[in-house]
């Protein structure tokens, strides 16, 4: 079993820091349980937190499907990135993913398209963003419905993950818990069973005017920042596990 995964900050893991450094996050944990499952896998991973599409649908894509051995499943997510900045065109988005689509197809390799959660409710211009997201819903439904290879695990309009239970601090990546409750998700639609992680009743009220000030000066500044000087929060990085590893079941 070969396991590759692409996309940027949610499938590298941020949100779920590691004892020592590092991220684990969702796809590591997918690893985790189909070496679980099949006594072994082998697994790549190629995002890069702060990557658009294009990069994601190209370059990662690519070299995912470059490997030796040849993956026999592929993750693919991608887009976050592209909803929050201007010069959305959904055409485009759809023209990538079916790249990918037609990529994979090609390969014989099985694509799981999955969605991340929706962080709407607690980001500064969160109604553009749902209106992004409900257009890249259409398009990767039209994609499963056509192509035979392709899986969509729809963790957008999951209600559960959209409680700050399952949210880091930054309010834009999931903490541990909300990780394992995608993996949970992923691992189901390939045939994995797993528990379904829930977060405990109760979820802590909304901010006051000091925290939401300290969040922004936190969080949002250092994006528009960013985005001022045409920097990247993944420039410089490169891929936590770019060629096969192997992934021992786990004792127990």
């Amino acid at each position: 079993m070969r396991y590759v995964a692409i996309g940027d900050s949610f499938t590298e893991g941020v949100g779920d820091p590691q004892p020592g450094g590092g991220v684990r996050g969702w796809a590591d944990l997918v690893a985790i349980g189909l070496a679980a499952a099949h006594g072994s896998v082998d697994y790549a991973n190629l995002a890069i937190r702060g990557r658009l599409i294009e990069p994601i649908a190209t370059v990662q894509c690519d070299a995912a499907l470059a490997l030796d051995p040849r993956p026999d499943v592929m993750t693919f997510n991608g887009s976050g990135n592209d909803m929050m900045r201007p010069g959305w065109d959904a055409a485009r988005i759809s023209a990538l993913m079916q790249r990918v689509v037609d990529r994979t197809g090609e390969a014989g390799v099985s694509l799981v398209i999955l969605s991340g959660p929706d962080p709407t409710e607690r980001l500064p211009r969160g109604r553009t963003f749902s209106d992004r997201a409900d257009e890249l819903m259409a398009i990767v439904e039209t994609l499963e419905a056509a192509h035979d290879h392709v899986t969509f695990v729809d963790n957008y309009r999951d209600s559960e993950m959209r409680r700050a239970a399952y949210w880091d601090t930054d309010r834009l990546h999931l903490n541990p818990l909300g990780h394992s409750r995608v993996a949970a998700r992923v691992l189901g639609a390939m045939g994995v069973e797993t528990d379904l992680p829930v977060a405990p009743a109760g979820d802590p009220g909304r901010p006051g005017v000091l925290a939401e000030a300290a969040y922004v000066g936190r969080y949002v500044l250092p994006w528009i920042g960013r985005r001022l000087t045409g920097r990247s929060s993944g420039d410089g990085r490169v891929p936590k596990h770019p060629a096969w590893t192997t992934i021992e079941a786990p004792v127990g």
